[in-house]
């Protein structure tokens, strides 16, 4: 079982503290997030989880696979292509399976009670949080692990990239729960609590990967996979509705030139 370190309680707080932080919000303010705003944070969040995909968690995985001699030289990509391939078939299959909504959703089924709407709302947060833990979760395991192929800085770029992510997602949880007339504690409550499976998940992977250490480049690419999944379906078409894609799009490249840096500067 890997020894937790004050670093990495941190690291699993911090996309929650995103949840929370965004939540927050109902307590001043009246309405939504500013849309510019949420759009370059959304390109922001999609430009690190892009970049921490790509050097954070396939690259190590790539590395550990070399290093361990299990496959002949050149196809050392076998478990990140099959990781990654299993993580963008899991999201997929999580998102045709419950509630895919929206901050700018609009009610397909008309009757349906705004609260009842909010509920689903709640529930696909939650659940669409609980691989975001895994992600953070893995990446933490593979800094625990000593091998040297996931770096401090990575892992947290990952965590607060995934905090950004998080804000919105609270604060759309927390809004509408207030305009139903709610309290502002317990539509800050709820909104928070759809955060809380993020540590509880990562937990729950740093110490099974501890048990099954061999699987870690599997579980690294299963993160980056489920990482892009949630990028493209959910932040980029979030960020570029109505054909506004300027505000995204830099916001996107700032995210992804920052966890590069940090990634290869301080690795």
């Amino acid at each position: 079982m890997p020894v937790m370190t004050s670093y990495t309680i941190l690291g699993l707080l911090i996309p929650f503290a995103g949840t929370a932080l965004g939540s927050s919000s109902v307590f001043f303010m009246t309405r939504g997030l500013n849309d510019t705003v949420q759009r370059f944070l959304l390109g922001f969040a999609g430009g690190v989880m892009t970049a921490a995909s790509v050097w954070s968690l396939l690259i190590p995985a790539i590395s550990m696979t070399e290093a361990s001699a299990l496959f002949a030289p050149r196809l050392e990509f076998i478990p990140a292509l099959a990781g990654f391939s299993f993580g963008i078939l899991f999201l997929f299959i999580l998102d045709c399976i419950t509630p895919h909504l929206h901050a700018g959703d609009h009610n397909p089924e008309g009757p349906r009670s705004q609260l009842s709407r909010t509920a689903m709302l709640v529930f696909a947060v939650t659940l669409h949080n609980i691989p975001e833990g895994m992600a953070v979760g893995v990446l933490f395991a593979g800094l625990l692990s000593g091998t040297g192929t996931v770096t401090l800085a990575a892992a947290f770029a990952l965590s607060v990239g995934i905090a950004i992510q998080n804000f919105p997602e609270g604060a759309i949880i927390s809004m509408p729960l207030r305009t139903e007339g709610n309290g502002r504690f317990r539509s800050f409550l709820y909104g928070m609590l759809s955060g809380a499976v993020e540590p509880v998940a990562a937990l729950i992977t740093i110490l099974l990967t501890g048990a099954i250490e061999i699987a870690l480049p599997y579980l690294l690419s299963f993160a980056a996979g489920a990482m892009m999944y949630v990028v493209i379906e959910e932040l980029i078409p979030e960020a570029t509705r109505d054909e506004k894609t300027n505000t995204c799009t830099i916001g996107f490249a700032i995210g992804f030139a920052l966890m590069m840096v940090l990634d290869v500067a301080l690795g």
